[in-house]
């Protein structure tokens, strides 16, 4: 029989030296009101479109309805503190904003590869079974993650530690072993709402609720088609995903930057031009963000992102890189690009465009974005 006390600390070392900055672990059944709670998250419509949350509800409201033989679940956590302020950004209406954690190479990629190291030396080192898991499983890493003690549910539903803030990547590894547990992390966020009260879209309905139908992460990521019109303004300039109620969290004081090693950063996709974005074709889209998550969003959703953005930006110059996407091969991005034009054209201008493109358009959200943008001009 493993010293499993001697055996943790081992692997506790073991994930360190792979760059993961903090290790946890639970029991298996250690988070009992995750089931219950994604319940009514799901009833409530807050998913979305993100129907896959809604598949296997059984297997994802805990780790035994995934893996029966599972004993104790490992909880990793790496930290992407950027080295900038995210919220300096909004001000440079003219560049487009890209999540600090999509800046790197993907994240899957990087830490799936580390857990594999870590999970190898337990499963020689305690001969039990073990499975690995990020983000791409029916796994409910973040309720997981505070009953393991790595830190707490914020009012955002997003992990925060005591000793690294908010900006945290996780990782799971499942073991037939049986670890000694850590004890559970409690609730610090005490009277604050800072990361409610930033949120643009006031995607939270009350503390520790989040309706992804309002969210900007899930608007710029994972919503296909027309962003609702009513959400555009919202937006702003940010191009994927959203830093906001996690950059104003206080607990990032203790928070340090993510160190190159660990994550490689490339400095040309922080808060790249607008202008440069929006003329990339697919196979430039591809080139440009190969081994980046925005990859996996495609060229047509980022495109429409980026069209948002220059329709928010003010600057007049990006009015042209706009009105050449009206030729696009996509109708999202073609309604985006009449969306942008609308809020930086005078009337008699965007109706001379109109006259142009309506006649020859089939799509018909396309056109309805037409004929919505003419009417608000004259409304004006």
């Amino acid at each position: 029989m493993p010293d499993y006390a001697a055996l943790k600390q081992a692997l506790i070392a073991r994930a360190r030296e792979e760059g993961f900055d903090a290790v946890r672990i639970a029991d298996a059944d250690a988070a009992p009101e995750a089931g219950p709670r994604l319940n009514d998250w799901l009833a409530a419509g807050h998913h979305a479109s993100m129907d896959w949350m809604a598949q296997n509800v059984d297997r994802r409201a805990s780790p035994q309805g995934l893996w029966p033989e599972v004993r104790s679940v490992i909880m990793l956590a790496m930290n992407y503190g950027p080295a900038d302020d995210p919220m300096a950004l909004l001000e440079r209406r003219s560049d487009g904003i890209i999540s600090a954690y999509a800046r790197n190479r993907d994240y899957h990629d990087i830490i799936k590869g580390k857990l594999k190291q870590v999970a190898g030396f337990l499963a020689v080192n305690a001969g039990a079974e073990v499975k690995v898991f990020v983000d791409t499983a029916p796994v409910m890493e973040k309720p997981l993650a505070q009953a393991a003690g790595l830190g707490w549910q914020g009012k955002h539903s997003v992990i925060v530690s005591r000793d690294h803030g908010g900006w945290l990547l996780l990782g799971v590894i499942f073991t037939t072993a049986h670890l000694p547990p850590d004890k559970p992390e409690r609730d610090h966020c005490g009277s604050c709402t800072r990361c409610l009260d930033i949120c643009p879209t006031n995607a939270f309905p009350a503390p520790y609720q989040l309706d992804a139908r309002r969210c900007i992460a899930y608007l710029t990521i994972e919503h296909k088609g027309p962003i609702p019109r009513s959400l555009r303004p919202a937006i702003g300039n940010r191009v994927f995903g959203c830093d906001d109620c996690l950059a104003v969290c206080p607990w990032n004081k203790f928070a340090s930057t993510a160190r190159e090693a660990k994550l490689i950063a490339r400095t040309d996709n922080i808060a790249p031009p607008l202008a440069e974005l929006a003329s990339l074709t697919d196979a430039e889209f591809r080139l440009r963000f190969a081994g980046s998550p925005v990859k996996r969003t495609g060229r047509e959703r980022f495109i429409r992102n980026v069209l948002i953005a220059i329709g928010n930006s003010r600057d007049m110059k990006l009015a042209e890189n706009a009105r050449t996407l009206l030729n696009d091969e996509a109708a999202t991005i073609r309604g985006s690009a009449v969306w942008a034009l609308s809020q930086l054209l005078a009337a008699e201008s965007l109706l001379a465009l109109a006259q142009q493109h309506l006649p020859c358009e089939t799509d018909a959200e396309v056109i309805a974005e037409w004929q919505l943008a003419l009417a608000e001009g004259q409304a004006t």
